[in-house]
């Protein structure tokens, strides 16, 4: 009986210092995801420059041939500026002015109509 009772006591203490690690581990994570929020990660900054700009300057390259085709239709209509800010202005905000890995800036500021 007396080798029982120390296995079960060895058990709860296992059982008690996980339990510490994970909720220690829970309250570090919070601590490190504000950190990490307000900082760009080396992986989003990685993704950018391999994926994102070159697609960027794609979608630039391809909404200034679409604002030119469009151009008179846009001129007809009176919207020119609106069709040059959507076309070729954004595209082109978002690949050279964004600072690099920053996508939620980016994101904000788009749908609140605000310029960066």
């Amino acid at each position: 009986m007396p080798m029982h009772s120390k296995k079960g006591a060895a058990r709860g203490l296992v059982l008690c210092l996980s339990i510490s690690l994970l909720l220690a581990d829970g309250a570090m994570g919070a601590g490190m995801y504000e950190e990490q929020h307000n900082q760009r990660s080396a992986g989003a900054m990685a993704v950018d420059v391999i994926a994102v700009r070159p697609l960027g300057f794609v979608a630039t390259v391809l909404g200034t041939g679409l604002f030119v085709v469009s151009l008179p239709f846009s001129a007809l209509g009176g919207n020119v500026d609106e069709a040059a800010e959507n076309l070729v202005v954004g595209p082109a905000r978002f690949t050279f002015v964004r600072p690099l890995g920053d996508f939620d800036t980016y994101r904000r500021q788009g749908r609140s109509g605000a310029r960066m």
